[in-house]
């Protein structure tokens, strides 16, 4: 991100159906080197939608109020060194380069 963007992650704020998966979690925190926070309301996408429309109609004032409501359930720290990380990095571009052009594709 921060070779791309410029930005330099410090947290990841995840959401969805896939936080449940602890072990998922705990591997996001390791292969970023930052820490992975699960909200208390991991269905964010249809509370984003409920937080426009409370906006929209005035029963929120303003963004901040509506981000106040946020609440962190679970956070996961990562346990990998840079070199670990490092060398999962290659080892998975390893992976990604031994697979280009696994299967012959004929243009029919």
């Amino acid at each position: 991100m921060l070779k791309e963007s410029g930005v330099r992650l410090e947290v990841l704020k995840v959401d969805g159906g896939a936080t449940v998966n602890d072990t998922l979690m705990q591997l996001q925190a390791d292969i970023l080197g930052v820490p992975v926070v699960r909200p208390v309301v991991a269905e964010t996408t249809a509370l984003g939608a409920a937080y426009a429309a409370g906006l929209a109609v005035g029963f929120w004032r303003d963004a901040g109020e509506m981000r106040s409501n946020w609440q962190a359930d679970k956070q996961w720290e990562p346990r990998w060194s840079a070199d670990q990380r490092e060398a999962g990095h290659a080892g998975w571009q390893k992976a990604i380069e031994r697979t280009l052009n696994w299967i012959d594709v004929e243009n029919k």
